[in-house]
């Protein structure tokens, strides 16, 4: 129900509606003792009712009924998706005289488990085969066949073969085999799991959408984000978290004798290296298991975390089932009380026997989201039968010569994957459907399948790729090329005869698409005109970069310009220090730092710092005169006051009266010391610092021949010349430019530390091509040679490549 305040209007309530089983309200169940209803995001509802038996609306609650849940913010009350419950399960207490009733009452979709796959026409071995078709149509074939019999009369469904229940077309294809006897619900919470779909139901209508379309809403950004804020929104946030599940290594051992270790160096291993093995039988190809370890590590990198913040409706700016529902994504605490995007998984809201309304939320942050979509990218390639790209009988006695049928429902399932050395290649998944018969349509027992794949180009030839034997029905190929077009066919075989092939299926092979950690906050000094931007080389939660790292750009934004976004004025490829020089004194600047991997990708913002560069001599001294030679009185000097050229002398100064601080930056120029006048018994031993000489103070023609022979350099940058020919020396990221004389077209030579653990790799990179379409880079490691074409501003491969490899 409602709290109610006189004089204010209601701000949050709920209340409960009592329904005959498949038939109209009977009305509010409004003396309850307390309730409390759980909502989930693609499982069943729950709901937890007490009532009297001697209260209004008891004697609907004495035979089956149906529940909802409704919610009001101060207009018409609603029922949510997941809010109709069924009245199945009860218990009471003899012994209290007030009578209450007990009632543990599940989803509407609860029912969905009476609602089972008969066997039908075309089995294979004893299943239901699907080929090549979208989730709603095997969907309505199992509510259609289940209602012609008679189930779940009351059961609607808003979607149909071809658009989800939004509209929309279905995203996804697949090929699989049901087992009689699977129920409704069952199968349509696996294909939740495995990301094909998410479903709710709206009182008695089934609904089913793409995944992360409808019930996935991003309310965690953008200019006013659902943001969940500590002692308004929510309170009591507790964390519950765990490093049991975490490994730094994992070996994945497959078929004829494969094996293949991973090691995760960003993972978080206090106590050395963990390590896990995992056994992957129907696996020999190198790619697919480097990318089932891959996902298997990324999965235990770190800490589980759960965040249940407690809800305050009544205080609250955002309303759950409002603003926000099981699905979406809002900003809210995190881990130690971060504000993070985090998705909603449950929402669960109570009623007190004296209306009081409170509850809790269970969230996942968007590590762990990413973690469940790495699981579903596994079990689809270990189990097929999922495409999101692209387009048992007795066998007749003679076999010999006969030509076996086409395989139907061919999907190809595309993933990236990282080798050894951070760089992407792609890898593909099949999947078909068996054949049973040959051409004529006689059953016919095959004895295995080829599959053939060529770059999809007119006159290139088809590959040999893959055989499987006749109860195998996926294959996985790689390494394919990232950004490549392929085709991919399969036929049976049949003593020697080869079958009819498959229609062709084309996908495209996608670059790796996560992003690396945005990186610490940098540290950040300034002096002189000059900003010194400083990083660790760590990501913001101190964890270690990903070996795919390519570079981390240096923001900057002037803050007093509103039409000023920011810019990137540099870029370090590891832990070391980038400087912005050229910086007008007393005007704050603000620095922050992305990351960006080979494929680029780019991670969030780091924490952001605000500075600003200072001068040399405080500015409150202009405008003060001398006392006696011994102090300045404030304000003795009127603005309309000059000093009369020439009439303060160097006899009238009191020595040691004018000190190094209190002169001006650049006040004392060339033509105002007498030549001669400075000689090098004036000047004390490291008298002259490096940041009292101005910038270009001291040019070729004032250093003597041979006075920096046999000497150190020191310092952040090294340039050969200003402008023109040239090269430049920067000591911070260990970066050779070379300059040529007519244009800033530079090439460059430098080496990193961090891309392979203990060995320092050289990169050598040209300039861009005339038409700055691309450029060359040459990879020397202690067990690779790497020569690639790319992007001129990014790492993404662009044309050919070749690699030199240790094995």
């Amino acid at each position: 129900m409602q709290v109610i305040i006189p004089g204010e209007p209601m701000r949050y309530g709920l209340r409960l509606i009592a329904y005959a089983p498949i038939g109209p309200r009977l009305g509010v169940l409004g003396q309850h003792l307390g309730f409390e209803a759980g909502m989930p995001l693609n499982d069943v509802p729950s709901l937890r009712l007490t009532y009297s038996t001697h209260a209004a609306g008891a004697q609907w609650l004495a035979q089956p009924c149906e529940i909802a849940v409704e919610w009001s913010a101060g207009g018409a009350w609603t029922e949510p998706q997941g809010g109709r419950f069924l009245r199945i399960k009860r218990a009471s207490y003899a012994t209290d005289f007030a009578g209450p009733l007990s009632f543990d009452a599940p989803g509407w979709s609860w029912q969905l488990r009476k609602l089972v796959l008969y066997p039908g026409a075309g089995m294979v071995d004893g299943k239901r085969p699907f080929n090549g078709v979208t989730p709603g149509t095997i969907l309505r074939m199992v509510v259609d066949e289940g209602q012609d019999r008679g189930t779940l009369p009351g059961l609607a469904v808003d979607f149909t073969q071809t658009p989800d229940s939004a509209g929309q077309p279905w995203d996804k294809l697949l090929t699989i085999r049901l087992d009689p006897g699977a129920d409704l619900l069952t199968l349509l919470i696996n294909l939740a799991k495995q990301g094909v779909l998410d479903w709710t139901m709206q009182g008695r209508v089934l609904r089913a959408f793409n995944e992360g379309t409808t019930l996935g809403g991003d309310f965690g950004t953008g200019p006013a984000p659902v943001d969940l804020r500590m002692g308004r929104d929510v309170d009591d946030a507790p964390d519950d978290a765990t490093l049991e599940d975490a490994s730094s290594a994992i070996l994945i051992v497959g078929e004829n004798g494969l094996q293949v270790e991973v090691t995760n160096p960003s993972a978080v291993a206090p106590w050395g290296r963990w390590e896990t093995y995992q056994s992957q039988s129907g696996v020999s190809d190198e790619g697919t298991a480097r990318l089932l370890a891959q996902h298997a590590l990324d999965r235990a990198s770190g800490e589980r975390v759960q965040h249940t913040p407690q809800i305050r409706p009544y205080a609250a700016h955002w309303l759950p089932l409002k603003d926000y529902r099981p699905g979406d994504t809002v900003l809210a605490p995190g881990d130690q009380g971060v504000m993070q995007g985090l998705r909603v998984r449950q929402i669960t809201l109570s009623c007190d026997a004296d209306d009081v309304i409170g509850g809790n939320l269970v969230l996942n942050d968007r590590f762990l989201e990413r973690d469940i979509r790495l699981a579903r990218r596994s079990l689809g390639i270990l189990d097929g039968g999922i495409s999101s790209g692209g387009g048992g009988g007795t066998p007749a006695p003679d076999t010999d010569g006969r030509v076996p049928a086409t395989p139907g429902g061919l999907l190809v399932e595309p993933a990236a994957y990282l080798d050894e050395h951070g760089y992407a290649h792609g890898q593909a998944t099949l999947t078909w459907g068996a054949v049973t018969e040959d051409v004529n349509g006689v059953e016919l027992s095959i004895d295995g399948y080829e599959v053939y794949t060529r770059r999809n180009e007119a006159n290139r030839p088809w590959v040999l790729v893959a055989q499987t034997d006749s109860a195998d029905r996926t294959a996985t190929i790689s390494p394919l090329v990232i950004g490549w077009e392929y085709s991919f066919k399969v036929r049976a075989t049949n003593d020697g005869t080869k079958g009819v092939f498959s229609p062709q299926f084309v996908v495209f092979i996608p670059d790796d698409s996560t992003p690396p950690p945005a990186p610490s906050t940098p540290v950040v000094a300034a002096r002189l005109g000059v900003i010194h931007v400083e990083w660790n080389g760590l990501g913001s939660a101190s964890e270690q970069m990903p070996i795919d790292l390519d570079r981390v750009h240096v923001w900057m934004k002037d803050l007093l310009n509103s039409a000023d976004l920011g810019v990137r004025v540099g870029y370090l490829t590891g832990a070391g220090t980038e400087v912005i020089p050229g910086q007008p004194y007393n005007a704050d600047r603000e620095i922050w730092l992305t990351a960006e991997d080979r494929s680029g990708n780019e991670s969030g913002q780091s924490g952001h710092i605000t500075v600003a560069v200072t001068p040399l001599m405080e500015t409150d001294l202009i405008g003060e005169i001398i006392d006696g030679a011994d102090h300045i009185i404030s304000g003795s000097i009127p603005a309309d006051a000059k000093i009369v050229a020439n009439s303060i002398t160097a006899s009238l100064i009191q020595a040691g009266a004018i000190q190094a601080g209190h002169i001006q930056a650049n006040a004392i120029t060339a033509d105002k010391i007498l030549a001669g006048a400075i000689q090098a018994a004036h000047i004390a031993a490291n008298a002259i610092e490096a940041d009292k000489i101005a910038a270009n103070a001291i040019t070729a023609d004032k250093i003597a021949a041979t006075a920096i022979t046999g000497k150190t350099i020191t310092g952040s940058i090294v340039r050969s010349g200003a402008t023109g020919q040239r090269f430049v020396l920067d000591s911070a990221t260990l970066d050779l430019r070379f300059y040529p004389a007519g244009n800033s077209n530079y090439s460059r030579f430098y080496a990193f530390d961090g891309l392979y653990p203990g060995e320092t790799t050289t990169f050598i990179t040209s300039g861009t091509n005339q038409s700055g379409s691309a450029r060359a880079e040459l990879q020397v490691a202690a067990g690779l040679v790497r020569l690639d074409i790319r992007q001129p501003s990014s790492s993404t491969r662009k044309g050919g490549g070749l690699d030199v490899a240790e094995s």
